[in-house]
């Protein structure tokens, strides 16, 4: 298999991103996380991955900021693995996932699961780039432009 190659000096924040949550199991454990799965256990029943694998990831995450670890709060030995504020600022990623794999994935009469507002149970709306006065943005009316290092 050959290497990884790094983006973690690369000029675009996305290659940045992806070098950090990139990974599908990176990824997964965000979302389980989001779900309320704070325990090596929890992940690894939920997910069906290898030890190994599991514990290299949330390392992973645990050294990025994404996640940090906390004793249970049941008060066991146990510690538990939560989001940091890093981690949280996530949620709009795995929204926009989320929303994209709905729309494009799934057959209309095939059963998927859906991300609803806990006050009003209703689906999210959908995410969608917007300039400073609220109107949505076509791709091709956004650009990406260099900032300097100060």
């Amino acid at each position: 298999m050959p290497e990884r190659v790094s983006h973690e000096r690369a000029e675009c924040p996305v290659a940045r991103t992806v070098d950090v949550i990139g990974d599908r199991w990176s990824l997964l454990i965000v979302r389980d996380a989001f779900d309320g799965i704070s325990r090596f256990g929890e992940f690894q029943r939920n997910l069906g991955l290898a030890k190994n694998i599991l514990s290299a990831r949330l390392r992973d995450l645990v050294a990025r900021g994404i996640l940090e670890t906390a004793p249970a709060a049941d008060g066991t030995s146990y510690h538990e693995y939560r989001l940091t504020d890093r981690g949280r600022d996530l949620f709009v990623i795995l929204v926009s996932l989320r929303q994209w794999g709905e729309a494009h994935l799934f057959a209309d009469d095939e059963p998927h699961s859906v991300l609803l507002d806990t006050a009003t149970e209703s689906p999210l709306r959908k995410l969608e780039p917007t300039d400073a006065t609220g109107r949505v943005l076509e791709p091709e009316e956004a650009f990406v432009r260099k900032v300097p290092a100060s």
